[in-house]
């Protein structure tokens, strides 16, 4: 008893020092925030391994911890895919190809943010306000996910209510968002980001050496395939060492949805984007590179490795895989997996891992959901600007933080509730929802934007609204998961799902079409839209070309 008490005395003073610290952080923000590019962009001049650490810790959240670790309990090691895209697309292709053309084109068109700079590029307010609703609408989805994921970690470890743990946490971070802005988003992802990695790198650790080593570990994990519940062999699970059976299910909700859908949705983030718009130039980019890939490669992989080692645990102690051991809930396979096996003072650094993952994602999301309400929609596309440069510039973003939180906080509550106790992985899915639809509305007119001159105004607003409206219908209607949790197919057509008739999910060859994301059907129709309508609408002015690009270069 006395050394349970001890425990959480520790506990409770390694929570108030990281808070106090992520609070200075924020002061930190706040003191050496002068106007609108200091709130929105940290005055572009960000050392390369904070803006490393800060996109990171921004991408890498309690979804990937505890949503899709928990996720990966439940698939298997299938899920290491994503950590390899994440790499390739997040990080490489991020920083050296995308990251130096967005920070330059910004730079030309004094774009504080990404519907901004998409806007400016295309010379449409529309396109900027479009973006925005698009993201303040969207995101709060997103947002109440990483909540999720959050609270309830910490409402086991703290033994509080989940309601009283949501609305701390969210209390938290709004303060430190609307005082320091990016500067203190920035600073205090730094911080949270170096927790994380050492967290990690502790929990792989630990875990191979409880288990016998690399070898006997997966050796263990193979050995459990005869294990599989017959629901899952029958939606094509084979084994948590194995990929799903080509065109089952569970194969197209693992690569369509959580592997595609997050691993190609990176790439048009809004809240990851506007960090190459907050350094120097390409060389802290380049720079940031090998500290980004390690990063990613020791909070994903770690997280799904471990995700799907927990079956040998609960096996072993239990009797059972981890779904089973968790009562269904996925999310809370990592947690109960951290308390059973980890050492006591391990739960103390992983909370602060859980915490730092949580803190740094929210605190971009609502900081991109306060500067899309008020810089891009209220400001921008509305008109009503407050004097460039000054501090009022940075007023009609803070108050969209405000309500931005409200929302996203209403969601973590109402889908805990609702679906929580459903078994339905809300974390993994909720963020792999906005991913791409983020991907499907905005990527073709931003790859086209920084590489080409032939997409029109036009287009990219036709290939916008056709990427975000397909994505959505399809989650509202066919998507077996999203139309059953959105209830509006079941109200209007007494279904769950258009694609699942009486006699289960239909299907064409290996396409079974209640499992096939929405990316696979919104992105090609977005490109194709927006190429076509580039066809036959007019250019935009060579001038405006040349301010975006650069003057091009002379024929030989």
């Amino acid at each position: 008893m006395e050394g349970t008490s001890m425990f959480s005395i520790w506990m409770t003073l390694s929570v108030v020092v990281y808070l106090l610290a992520i609070g200075y952080l924020g002061y930190c923000g706040y003191k050496s925030t002068a106007g609108a590019t200091d709130f929105l962009l940290a005055g572009r001049r960000t050392h390369p391994y904070v803006m490393a650490m800060s996109y990171g810790a921004t991408f890498i959240s309690t979804s990937a911890i505890v949503g899709f670790g928990g996720a990966a309990g439940v698939f298997g090691m299938g899920l290491l895919w994503l950590t390899v895209l994440n790499i390739f697309c997040g990080i490489f292709l991020a920083f050296v190809f995308f990251g130096g053309r967005t920070r330059r084109m910004g730079l030309r068109l004094d774009a504080h943010t990404f519907p901004e700079l998409l806007g400016r590029r295309f010379q449409s307010r529309f396109i900027q306000g479009g973006a925005a609703v698009l993201i303040f609408v969207f995101m709060p989805l997103y947002a109440s996910a990483v909540l999720i994921g959050a609270a309830k970690y910490l409402s086991q470890q703290l033994h509080i209510p989940y309601e009283v743990a949501l609305f701390i946490f969210s209390a938290l971070i709004t303060l430190y968002v609307v005082m320091g802005g990016m500067k203190g988003v920035m600073y205090s992802d730094a911080l949270q980001g170096t927790i994380m990695l050492i967290g990690m790198t502790v929990l792989i650790v630990l875990t191979y050496w409880h288990m016998g080593g690399v070898s006997e570990a997966h050796a263990k994990l193979t050995a459990m395939a005869d294990m599989v519940p017959v629901k899952l062999q029958q939606g094509g699970h084979r084994g948590w060492t194995a990929m799903p059976a080509f065109g089952s299910p569970l194969w197209w909700t693992l690569v369509s949805t959580i592997v595609m859908g997050v691993g190609i949705g990176v790439l048009a983030q809004p809240q990851l984007a506007v960090r190459y718009m907050t350094v120097k130039g390409q060389r802290e980019l380049n720079r940031a590179v090998a500290v980004g890939g390690v990063f990613i490669l020791m909070m994903t992989g770690v997280a799904f490795v471990v995700g799907a080692l927990t079956n040998v645990y609960f096996q072993e102690t239990m009797g059972k895989i981890a779904i089973a051991a968790a009562g269904g809930d996925v999310e809370a396979i990592i947690p109960m997996y951290v308390k059973g096996r980890m050492p006591e003072w391990f739960s103390v650094l992983f909370m602060l891992t859980l915490l730092s993952a949580a803190m740094s994602t929210i605190s971009s999301q609502i900081h991109a959901m306060g500067t899309s309400a008020g810089r891009d929609f209220y400001e921008q596309a509305l008109g009503h600007g407050a004097k460039k440069g000054g501090r009022g510039g940075a007023m009609a973003s803070r108050v969209g933080v405000v309500v931005g939180v409200l929302v996203s906080v209403y969601l973590g509550y109402y889908l805990e509730k609702t679906m929580g106790k459903a078994g339905v992985e809300i974390v993994a899915r909720g963020t792999s929802i906005f991913f791409g639809l983020c991907a499907c509305a905005f990527l073709p007119m931003y790859v086209g934007g920084l590489w080409t001159r032939s997409i029109t105004k036009a287009a990219a607003i036709a290939g916008m609204l056709s990427g975000a409206l397909a994505s959505f219908l399809w989650m509202l209607l066919i998507h077996d998961t999203t139309a059953k949790a959105l209830l509006f197919c079941k109200a209007v057509f007494g279904r769950t799902s258009l694609a699942v008739g009486e006699g289960g999910p239909l299907s064409f060859g290996p396409f079974v079409w209640a499992y096939v994301d929405p990316l696979i059907i919104g992105l090609p129709l977005a490109i194709v839209v927006t190429v076509v309508v580039s066809l036959f609408t007019k250019k935009l002015d060579e001038s405006h070309l040349e301010l975006c690009m650069g003057v091009r270069p002379p024929r030989r």
